[in-house]
């Protein structure tokens, strides 16, 4: 399988192309920045053949057989498109469009054309909440609450890396996205009910730095959802799930069950990174002809949360 990775230089690029390398019968033979300096460097670091500053480029590369966006928010549910219509599969990070409309004309696109498309919900494949899914599915849990924190400081636009980035992330449809598909998955429900607030738009980045978001599904479980770009500490997105039988802390790829004692994940799946396991369902949706978990058209019920969400703050 020959992979191209656009927005390879990114936070999260870089972490796909040490992912791929994990995944045999995998060949990175292009990649995509936005800068030929960087681009053209990070090809020699890697050892990768083709590399550009145009996707089109790599596209049209008999060479490629799949691609991975990892590229800006604003951009992707376009891109994912054009690269449908160039016959490659596509996995576009999270969160495969910034409205509703481009949502749905990504889920169209991928109808018609029968390839794979993947949305980059990692969180469905990070070991710490496949253990909550498991115990669920079982009916060995029942999820009552989810309560969690999303927290940056970044008052500025700079990625995860603390590099300067050309666009503005978003606390609703990219940080909220994460914690909306997982409630929806986790419950097996779509929400039917919401609230959100706010805070002050920033007067140079033009959105707002603190929001506050309620959730219910049919059976009545419940999700409250705190995000900040203004909290100075510790970073990240932090779950408790609040449980009929227990309550468990899920930190990305760790577990705690509420007394702080680490769960052993290590017979959940073959790798302990959820971006490694997010990519392998990628390749395997493809090698094996089927619909991966977390496909744009599964993901679409989440983008209609969001839409919902945008309501109560507007």
């Amino acid at each position: 399988m020959n992979v191209c990775v656009a927005g390879a230089a990114g936070a999260f690029g870089i972490k796909h192309l040490d992912a791929l390398q994990c995944i045999e019968g995998v060949v990175v033979t292009s990649i995509v920045g936005s800068s030929i300096e960087s681009i053209q460097s990070l090809a020699k670091q890697r050892g990768i053949e083709h590399f550009t500053t145009d996707l089109a480029e790599s596209l049209a590369r008999d060479d490629v057989d799949a691609i991975i966006l990892a590229t800006p928010t604003q951009i992707h549910a376009a891109q994912a498109i054009q690269c449908l219509e160039a016959g490659k599969h596509v996995m576009v990070e999270i969160p495969m469009a910034d409205n509703i409309e481009d949502a749905k004309r990504l889920v169209e696109v991928q109808k018609r054309t029968g390839l794979v498309a993947m949305a980059g919900h990692t969180r469905r494949f990070n070991p710490s909440h496949q253990w909550i899914k498991n115990k669920v599915t079982a009916g060995e849990l029942t999820v009552q609450q989810m309560d969690v924190q999303t927290y940056f400081f970044r008052r500025t636009n700079t990625n995860a890396k603390g590099e300067t980035r050309s666009w503005t992330d978003h606390l609703l449809w990219h940080h909220a996205c994460h914690t909306v598909d997982l409630f929806q998955y986790q419950t097996g429900e779509t929400v039917n009910k919401v609230q959100a607030m706010q805070g002050p738009i920033h007067p140079d980045l033009g959105i707002a730095m603190d929001m506050s978001i309620g959730l219910k599904v049919v059976s009545g479980a419940l999700c409250t959802l705190s995000l900040s770009f203004n909290n100075n500490g510790p970073f990240g997105t932090f779950f408790r799930y609040i449980c009929d039988n227990g309550t468990y802390l899920a930190r990305y790829d760790d577990l705690y069950d509420g007394n702080e004692n680490k769960i052993d994940l290590s017979q959940i799946a073959v790798s302990n990174n959820g971006i490694e396991l997010q990519d392998r369902e990628f390749i395997d949706a493809i090698t094996q002809g089927r619909e991966p978990n977390s496909s744009v058209a599964q993901c679409l019920s989440a983008m209609s949360t969001l839409d919902k969400i945008e309501q109560c703050l507007d």
